[in-house]
């Protein structure tokens, strides 16, 4: 295996229809300007309540990358 050195950043996705199509929702629009993307981690989880029924999802991820050269 080749050395890598990744640089991590941390992004917010948010999305009505659940966790992971809040996660694909940051990674999806974070990929129009990042490259090299590897691997993500959940930080934190938590969402928007209305009239006592769940509105939408925000997931919070590290991102990591490799960088270029």
């Amino acid at each position: 295996m080749s050395d890598h050195v990744y640089k991590h950043i941390e992004l917010t996705g948010s999305s009505p229809d659940g966790i992971e199509a809040a996660v694909q929702n940051a990674i999806e629009r974070a990929s129009k300007s990042v490259h090299n993307m590897r691997w993500f981690e959940v930080r934190d989880t938590r969402g928007h309540i209305i009239d006592g029924r769940i509105d939408h999802w925000q997931v919070t991820v590290v991102v990591g990358f490799t960088l270029d050269g």
